[in-house]
């Protein structure tokens, strides 16, 4: 019986984004759902089988910060890779200290995405950062 392709969850806040990564992480054989919101993410979070999460920090209504506190207090262990476009080094630390296995910056080069994704799915706790 074939293997189930791993299941990414998208959280960005901006559709243009949303469609390149559900484009390109499928075409890495990778099964994409996509939310545009934080908010909208957790709540599937804890029905749905995510193997990873890649997500953006900055996004109204609920931060990618506040996505990461949330999975904490449900007890939702899902590996969790920062892609932002608004790099600061406090955000860096906060991200990293909150439990994400990667932190990316945007434009995020293709094969580094996919590399920290199949990273996090693998268990690495290497915190790649670019």
């Amino acid at each position: 019986m074939p293997q189930q392709p791993p299941v990414i969850a998208v959280v960005d806040d901006e559709a243009d984004v949303r469609r390149a990564l559900q484009r390109l992480l499928r075409a890495a054989g990778f099964q994409v759902q996509v939310y545009a919101s934080g908010s909208e993410f957790m709540k599937h979070a804890s029905a749905s089988e995510q193997d990873c999460l890649v997500l953006d920090l900055h996004m109204p209504d609920m931060t990618g910060f506040d996505v990461q506190d949330a999975l904490f207090a449900s007890r939702i262990d899902i590996p969790v890779v920062v892609l932002t476009g608004h790099d600061t080094p406090g955000s860096r630390v906060r991200a990293l200290e909150n439990g994400a296995r990667s932190y990316l910056c945007k434009p995020v080069d293709e094969d580094v995405l996919i590399s920290a994704i199949a990273s996090a799915i693998g268990g690495a706790g290497a915190n790649a950062n670019q």
